[in-house]
C-alpha cells in the first residue's frame, strides 16, 4: 500500500517531470479564455444566449460572472511580472 503522495511527486508520476510546466501553462491560460468569453457573452445577441438577460452590462448574467472569474485567474499573469 503506497501513502499520500505529495503534489509534487503525484505531478512528476504523472507528467514524467513536466508536471509543474503543465500546471504553470493551465494556470496561464485561464485568464484569457475567461476574457474571450467576457466579450463573446457582451457581444452577442441576448436573445441567443439566454432570453431572460437584462443587457449586456447588467450585474446579471454571463458578463459579469466572465469578467470577474477572469478577474481572479490573474494571479499567474501578474506573478509574471513582478
Amino acid at each position: 500500500m503506497t501513502g499520500i503522495e505529495t503534489r509534487e511527486a503525484w505531478l512528476r508520476a504523472r507528467f514524467g517531470g513536466r508536471g509543474h510546466v503543465m500546471a504553470r501553462l493551465l494556470s496561464l491560460a485561464a485568464a484569457p479564455t475567461f476574457a474571450v468569453m467576457t466579450l463573446v457573452a457582451a457581444m452577442a445577441p441576448a436573445d441567443m444566449i439566454c432570453g431572460a438577460m437584462q443587457g449586456p452590462f447588467s450585474l446579471q448574467g454571463m458578463v459579469p460572472m466572465y469578467a470577474l472569474m477572469s478577474a481572479f485567474h490573474l494571479a499567474p499573469w501578474l506573478r509574471l511580472f513582478r
